[in-house]
């Protein structure tokens, strides 16, 4: 199973760790993060799956397949 879709709900608080811990996927703004366009996910989903463990507002979300 990998994951094939990755996004961030409403109620990002900005805080850094999903850019922190995967920036080639995560790219935080001033109001939430946000999922870089055209990302391929395979090669980072260990890392996708710790950003959304460790999220404090448990805002990001992935879909497997």
């Amino acid at each position: 199973m990998g994951i094939k879709k990755v996004w961030v709900e409403d109620g990002c608080i900005s805080c850094n760790i999903s850019e922190d811990t995967c920036p080639e996927v995560f790219e935080v703004k001033d109001k939430g993060a946000i999922v870089r366009p055209g990302v391929e996910f395979g090669p980072y989903e260990e890392k996708i799956r710790e950003a959304a463990d460790a999220c404090p507002v448990e805002v990001i979300k992935f879909e497997e397949d």
